[in-house]
């Protein structure tokens, strides 16, 4: 495949496993699901290819079908944030997408990952005629305040072991990314992590060690296991090694 291509110009209709694993297909009436249907396409973003740039006029609602994206901004000093992971599952970018606004932050592809996009003139109308997508996105929107308030206080935290643990635990968000819903398994390398959470790999590492310590999680070839995913979200570190 030539890896030089745009991300437009590798685009194809999804297959219908792929619109099954699409959370809010299922909420769409029959005519509502064939007009989202008509205006969906599939592409694959590379390692480092950036699918969403700061600036850039939105066109499309985007969603994960396989993979691992990373949502982040630079300040004017050149300081990178990380704004969130985006796991399978997880449709991101509705605020950008309502307001029809250039994007705000980049999205970037960590591993080679499977993206979906719905064009923005089907989400308007799906929103102003689907109640079911309409509750959808608002739900989106209501996690996703949360999602980036939390994203905010992980980023002051200076302990490795804390940014670590919350930056897992948000991963399995049940509303934001469906796919993990009820798995305690993340498929993940020590590098992509060290991505989201803006450490070195052996900080990392040197942290998940710790977690496992504590029983937090189990790490395992090709990723982790999440043992305690209330101690990730709520438990000091203190806490954790006193499990």
């Amino acid at each position: 495949m030539n890896t030089k291509s745009t991300l437009h110009q590798r685009s194809r209709l999804p297959t219908e496993l792929e619109l099954r694993s699409i959370p809010w297909m299922r909420l769409l009436l029959p005519h509502e699901r064939d007009r989202a249907v008509s205006a969906l396409h599939v592409t694959q973003a590379y390692p480092g290819e950036y699918v969403c740039i700061l600036g850039r006029q939105v066109h499309y609602w985007l969603g994960l079908i396989d993979g691992l994206l990373k949502m982040h901004a630079e300040n004017a000093q050149g300081v990178s944030m990380t704004f969130a992971g985006l796991a399978p599952g997880g449709w991101f970018g509705e605020g950008t997408v309502i307001k029809r606004e250039p994007y705000r932050y980049n999205v970037q592809a960590l591993r080679k990952s499977v993206m979906a996009g719905l064009h923005i003139d089907t989400f308007h109308w799906l929103l102003d005629n689907s109640l079911g997508f309409n509750r959808y996105v608002m739900n989106q929107l209501n996690e996703r305040l949360g999602q980036f308030i939390n994203a905010r206080e992980i980023d002051r935290m200076t302990n490795p072991e804390l940014r670590v643990a919350r930056s897992l635990a948000a991963l399995f968000n049940p509303v934001l990314f469906p796919s993990l819903d009820g798995s305690r398994v993340l498929r993940i390398t020590q590098q992509e992590l060290a991505y989201l959470v803006g450490l070195s790999r052996q900080r990392v590492n040197e942290a998940l060690a710790a977690l496992q310590e504590a029983g937090a999680i189990q790490v395992e070839y090709g990723g982790l296991r999440v043992l305690d995913l209330e101690a990730l979200r709520h438990s000091s570190f203190a806490d954790l090694k006193k499990n």
